[in-house]
This record gives C-alpha cells, structure tokens and sequence, in this order.
C-alpha cells in the first residue's frame, strides 16, 4: 500500500505473525519501513497474494501506480502526527490487472518495538480474476511477437508468434543470439538497442526497419520492435524483454504516401508535355522500377486536340499510335528500350487489349515470360530485350486525365529481384494519375498557347511596304512560355500622297484575349487611317473604341456574376482594358513627320551622320482612360534618316531602366548597316538575348525623298478657261515620266476634279502630280467642305464626275488640311 519506502524490492521472508481477519474488508498491518506484516483473508481475495506471499514484501509492489516517494512521506507524516487518511487508489493484483480500491491508512501504533499501520481497503469495481491457464494463452498465442533474453542477449523464452515471424524453430533459437540467427534483420542494431536499454534501464518504444524472415525470404517486411528490462528481487537486471509486429502493410501504406506527395512536387514542374513525361521516368527510377517507359498517344503531342483515335469521325484503328515521350533506366543509356525518345512506340501489354487506355484498368506481371507465344509472334525484338536484360516483372498503367486518354506508362524490374506485388500497383496507379493531371495541364497549355501564338502572328501584317517614301525592317519576339503571348503590334500603312502610315501599339495583359484586342486595334488604325486623319485626331476616336471595348467587357462580366452578388446587390465587376499606341505619318514630298503617341515610349530617330535624337512628343494618356487631348508634333527629317518604333518590352528590363534601354538601342540603330533588316535583327538579338516575359516589337524606317523630277505643281486660276491649260500641262508631264498609256485617263481624272474645285471651291486652287509606286493627282483648295459622290439619274445633266473619277482610278479619297483640303485620285503604272 502507501508507505514511506514505496517502490522497494526487499526479498521475500516470512512474517512474524498470521493472517488477520478483521471484517470483510480487505485489511494488512504495514511497518513503518514499508514491508507487510499482517495480511487477512480479504486482502487475498481482492489481490490474490496469498498470506505467505504477501507477508514479508514491500506493500509499495502492491500498487499499480509509478513510484512517488514525496507522497508516500507526506501520508506516513500524517499518519504519525495522529490522523488517518483516505483515497482512491489503484492496487496491482497478482495476476498484473489493476484493481480500483478504497484505501484507508489508520494513524500509527506500536507492535511490540516496530511503528505499524493499519491498511485497509474495499474494491470499487466488480472483480474479475485470470487463471493461470489465461495468462499462459494470452502470452503464448499473443498476435505479438514476443521474447526475453538474458544479459548475454540469448533467447531464453519466446512465444509462437515470434517463432512463426522469424521463420526459425524455437529449439535452434533458445540459447543463440540474433545475430547468429538472422543476420540479415538489422540484427546488429538491435542488440545494441537491447545493451542500451540494459545499460540505462528506459524502455524503447516503436523502432521500425525494414528486414527480411526465413518464413518469407524474398520479401521484404517492415517490423516495429520495443524493447524494456526485467528486474529481480534485488532490483537489479535479469534480461531483456522485447515484442515485435509486423507492420509491412502499414509501412507500405506510409511508403505510397510518401511517394505520392514527393511524385506531386517532382512531377510537372513545367507546362511541357515532352519534358513532365522524362520526369515521371525520372522519378520512378530507381525508386520504384530499375525501367520506365513513358508512350503518349500521338494526338497529345500535336497541337490541334485529340486527334483522329480518339474522335467520333470513325472507328478507331486496331491499335493507337503512340510514341515515346520518355523513359529511365538504371543502366546508362536505356539499352532495355526498343524505341527512343520520339519514336513511335506500339507497346500494349498482354493480352494486347486495344481499350486498355481508354476504360481498361493497370496490368500486373509478377513474373515476365518472354517465351510467351504473344511475345514470341508480336514482339520479337521487345521479347530478345527481356531476355538480355532479365526484365521479370512488369507493370503498365494507363495514363487518363479528365475523361481523357494520355497514353501508357510502363514499369519493369530487373535488377531488382522482388517483384511486383499488387500492393505496387496502387502506388504505380496514384503516382500516374497525378503525373497524368500534369501532362493534360501541359497539353492544355500547349494547345492553348499555341492557338494564341497562332492567333497573334495572323493578326501582324506578314509584309511590309513603304513604297519609295520609306525602307522598312520589322523584327517580333513573342513572349516566353510562361509569360503567355501579349498584345504587341506595329504596321506601316500606305498613304495618299505617296505617304506613309507607321504605327506601334501595346496592349495591356497576355494570352488569347490581349492577341485578340491587339487585332480589333490593328484594324481600327487601318480604318482610322484610311479615313486621312492626322494622328491626334486618329488616337482620339481609338481611344472612344477602347473605353466601347472595356464597356463590353464590363457588362459581359456583369451578366455572370455569381448568384450572391446579384443578391446583395453589390457590383465589384469591372474590367479595364488599355493599350499605348504611338503613329506617325511621313510625307517624302515635305520630309516631314507628324506624330502622336500615348501613353508609348517615344521614337528614336538617327540622323544620316549617327546623331541620334528622341522627339519630346507629348506623352498623352494611355488608351482607354478618355477625358484626355492627345497632341501632336511635326519634324523635319534629312533623307536617309532613321525613324525606330519599339514597344517597351525591347527597352526596359528586369536589370536596367528604360531611360537606359532607349540610350542602348539609340547606339545600336546608330552604327552603320546598309542591311535594315540585319541591323533590326543585330538591336533586338543584344538587347534580349534570353526569352523575356513580355512582347517585343521594333519597326525600323529610313526615309527617302520623292525629288522635284517625280513632282509637279501649278496654281489653277478660278477660270473655266483654266480647265484646258490644266489638261494639257497634265498630258506633257506624264508623258515627259514615260507614262503616255495613263495619258487619256489623266486627263479626264484632272479634267472632272479641277472643274470641280472651279465651280464649287475657295480659291487658291492648286493642281499637283505625283509619280511614285502609283501616279497620283491632287487638286487642293481653301474649302473644309468634304466632296460627295453622287449616282446621276440618266436625266441629269451633271453629277457624275466624281463617279467617273471612281472608275478611271485605282482609289480616291479626300483628306483634310490646315488649309483646307485636297482631293486625290491614285492609278496604278502599267
């Protein structure tokens, strides 16, 4: 019970004195250095000791609690000080069980010389005893192996199960240690976990390790082993006592997740379906598998979707056409493989079931037989390789992602000699699935990006023509993979007048969308241009369609919100859709340049002798935010200058500033080339020489001059006479340019249009000829008043010389000046 020397092993002795029975309770006299005196029949009863048993011991074996000598002492305390004491205490019966007692300790008295205590007790709970013959099965037949050996750590006891997990027989085992027994089972190191925990008396609970048994040689088990002394009567160690399960599935189970979680952050490190395949081979090997092939079907290596095998057109072929994305091999060079990377690949494994990838579940070969008559006849060179390299166990999982067929993955074993076990094919199967999520995500996103790369080059112009005015190189670099493609464009649009047209714009964002917007801009400048507007005013009605645009979006992302923000009513859609855009327009005639940009880098310009210069053009907002003018400013340009369009991405990078940027590309366009195009390609190769996350586009022009040989001009009186005079300085000229074939066309255009501004126009009234690509003729006037054209009914008298103009001419067109206007009619040169 409770006394002050709790917890000491005193050997047996008999007592001086016999059982007392007091009452029914359980009841015994405990000296005051804490050995039992008196035991009665009760106590026997309620802990199972007999009286020569008990007497004589330490009543601190009796209890089933850890040793506390500081509350031992405190109650012997207060049992000498003349108050008894009370509690609920566990005992320890004989037979190991805990029993729930009462416990009262009387207030202590002589017996004779000796202190006494007077200790009684009542059971809380219902008893229940074990025979002996329980005990003997609960250890004997235990699920648990179990053992004790002594200090040399030699088998003195071991029960059936540990006999049976072994594999050795209990005769050979008493006597021998376990190293002589099973050297294999990391037997070493459980010895010296056993004089470890002689040496420090602390239990070891719970170590695992992976061994192998005689019982099952060629596999390999995982156990979990603890390890505690027995002590003697005199307190000190007797031997070892230790208990071992078999924990293999629970290993395995922890081995798969293990597996599984390391394949989830191995696997699909990039959105490249070539390259997820090799690290699913990678990963494999030699972890799980000594071989792994990778064979993905043909139509996920494409980029135009599922392809032909999987589709509705038709019935599918007898077998799919794949090829092999990747495979791994402990061997140095695959020499296992039948086909390489890239090469088509028609493994299936028996029975060769063509629905294997689409519905069919993995196959397991736990033993490979290559002189199968389906090898031997289908296969013969895959059946040599098994042969060769010993490959004798096999496993094939079919790879499927969102209702989707990917392809085959195929694990083999060779320098391994344990084969495949059905327990390998969950792990095989929940590694493959999560690697197959990640070859859909890289099929997805190769086809998508594709779809926009493609999208985006077919929106840029595909050639470029400055006509005799300008000589231009373009250069466009689209974003790396991962950035997605972007908005950038730039085009050069032929004028009237022999001008020409040049733009450069951005939009913001990446992917499908910002391609698709950067073609809606694209062509609204071509309209807008077409139109003759100068380039403020063109920038300003492109950014009227921005905002349209962004509107739309607004409102298409507005009717499907969520159900709960239609509820509440709150509105948090809003999308903002911006571009900058720079244009400018060159006339050959005057070398001037007028330009507007917004919210765009500026333009480089390099002089004939390499100065080089950027224009202080007014920023303007970026497009799409309205309420903002745009100006625009007019330069003079000698001939042979350099005009550089860029969009940001060429000048500001990650380690240097734009300011910077545009100083560098200023320096490059600024070196001598006759070659444009070798010069465009020179600047943006060094100024990014790596893939960057956004779009680059340079759009390069050297300005040339159309010489007074190649223009004519003459003021027209405001004379009807006038008209005559006109035509025939008009018919010397052309013919004077070689161009006698134009001569009665150019007449009847020079005729309608200078009669037209006569009658109807402020004065002055000029006449101009201009021989470029084209053969153009201009009459200008004072007037803003735009020309109509008209479609005379057949009792007009007039209306139809703009018509008539229409017809003769390859195009026509009216634009507006700071003077007024100018009418233009363009024929093409035979």
């Amino acid at each position: 019970m409770v006394s002050a020397q709790e917890g000491s092993d005193a050997p047996v002795s008999e007592g001086p004195g016999g059982p007392l029975d007091a009452s029914s309770d359980a009841a015994a006299v405990v000296s005051g250095d804490g050995v039992v005196m008196g035991w009665t029949r009760g106590a026997e009863a309620l802990l199972g000791h007999p009286a020569a048993e008990a007497v004589g011991t330490p009543a601190a074996r009796l209890l089933a609690l850890p040793r506390d000598p500081s509350r031992a002492a405190a109650v012997a305390e207060r049992c000498r000080g003349g108050t008894g004491w009370s509690g609920h205490i566990p005992l320890r019966h004989r037979d190991g069980r805990s029993v729930d007692a009462d416990l009262r300790v009387s207030a202590s008295f002589r017996m004779g010389e000796s202190e006494c205590f007077l200790i009684s007790a009542r059971d809380r709970r219902r008893q229940w005893t074990v025979g002996p013959n329980f005990l003997d099965g609960f250890l004997t037949r235990s699920p648990v192996g179990m053992a004790v050996l002594d200090l040399q750590l030699r088998y003195v006891w071991m029960n059936d199960t540990l006999e049976h997990l072994g594999g050795v027989p209990r005769a050979q085992r008493l006597g021998r240690r376990l190293t002589e027994l099973l050297p294999g089972l990391q037997a070493e190191t459980i010895e010296g976990l056993m004089r470890k925990v002689l040496a420090t008396g602390e239990p070891m609970i719970d170590y695992e390790y992976l061994g192998w048994s005689w019982a099952d040689p060629h596999r390999r088990h995982a156990y979990s082993s603890s390890f505690f002394p027995l002590l003697g009567t005199d307190n000190s160690y007797t031997g070892v006592c230790y208990m071992v399960l078999d924990v293999t599935e629970r290993w395995n189970a922890r081995q798969i997740l293990s597996l599984v979680n390391e394949a989830g952050t191995t696997i699909g490190g990039t959105l490249d379906v070539m390259r997820t395949a090799q690290e699913i081979a990678d990963f494999a090997v030699p972890r799980f598998a000594d071989f792994v092939v990778v064979d993905l079907l043909e139509s996920v290596l494409s980029t135009e979707g599922h392809g032909a095998w999987l589709s509705d057109a038709g019935p599918a072929p007898a077998k799919p056409v794949m090829r092999r994305a990747g495979m791994s091999s402990v061997r140095e060079g695959c020499p296992e493989a039948v086909a390489r990377v890239g090469d088509r690949a028609d493994f299936l494994p028996p029975p060769h079931d063509v629905h294997l990838l689409t519905s069919g579940e993995p196959v397991l070969i736990q033993v490979l037989d290559p002189d199968d008559d389906l090898w031997l006849a289908e296969e013969p060179e895959r059946a040599a390789s098994i042969r060769r390299y010993g490959l004798h166990s096999l496993i094939s999982v079919p790879m499927r992602a969102r209702n989707t067929a990917l392809g085959l993955t195929t694990f083999l074993r060779s320098l391994n000699p344990v084969s495949f076990q059905p327990d390998d094919v969950l792990l095989a199967r929940e590694v493959v699935a999560r690697a197959a999520l990640c070859v859909d995500n890289a099929r997805r996103y190769t086809r998508e990006h594709t779809a926009a790369v493609t999208l985006q080059r077919s929106l840029l112009p595909h050639a470029l023509s400055g006509g005799t005015a300008l000589e231009v190189a373009s250069s466009y670099l689209p974003a790396d993979p991962s950035g997605g493609v972007g908005g950038d464009w730039f085009d050069v649009i032929p004028l009237s007048g022999a001008r020409v047209g040049l733009v450069v714009g951005d939009v913001v964002g990446h992917g499908i969308t910002a391609a698709a917007t950067m073609g809606r801009l694209r062509t609204a400048v071509q309209t807008l241009a077409d139109m003759e507007l100068p380039p403020d005013e063109l920038l300003a009605h492109l950014d009227d369609l921005v905002l349209r645009l962004s509107e739309e979006r607004t409102q298409e992302q507005r009717a499907g919100r969520s159900a709960t923000e239609q509820e509440t009513g709150r509105d948090t859609t809003s999308s903002f859709l911006g571009a900058t855009c720079l244009y400018a327009v060159y006339d050959p005639v005057t070398r001037r340049c007028s330009m507007a940009r917004a919210g765009h880098p500026p333009p480089v310009f390099v002089a004939p002798d390499g100065r080089v210069s950027y224009p202080e053009l007014p920023a303007g907002p970026p497009l799409g935010l309205g309420g903002m003018a745009f100006e625009s400013r007019e330069v003079e340009l000698d001939e042979n200058s350099l005009i550089g369009l860029y969009t940001d991405g060429l000048v500001a990078g990650a380690h240097y500033d734009m300011e910077l940027g545009m100083t560098q590309l200023g320096e490059l366009l600024a070196r001598p080339d006759p070659d444009l195009e070798a010069l465009c390609s020179a600047a943006v190769r060094q100024l990014v020489p790596v893939p960057q996350p956004d779009d680059i586009a340079l759009l390069l022009a050297r300005t040339h001059t159309l010489g007074d040989d190649h223009v004519v001009s003459w003021e027209v009186p405001v004379d009807p006479a006038a008209v005559s005079e006109m035509r025939a300085r008009a018919t010397r000229t052309i013919e004077a340019w070689g161009l006698g074939e134009l001569t009665m066309t150019t007449e009847l255009i020079v005729s309608e249009l200078v009669t037209n501004a006569i009658r109807y126009a402020v004065p002055p009234v000029r006449l101009r000829l201009l021989c470029d690509t084209r053969l153009t003729c201009e009459v200008s006037d004072a007037s803003s008043t735009a020309p109509r054209l008209r479609h005379a009914r057949s009792t007009d008298e007039g209306g139809r010389g703009l018509f008539l103009v229409a017809q003769l001419s390859h195009r026509w067109g009216a634009r507006h000046t700071a003077e007024g206007k100018i009418i233009w009619s363009e024929q093409e040169i035979p």
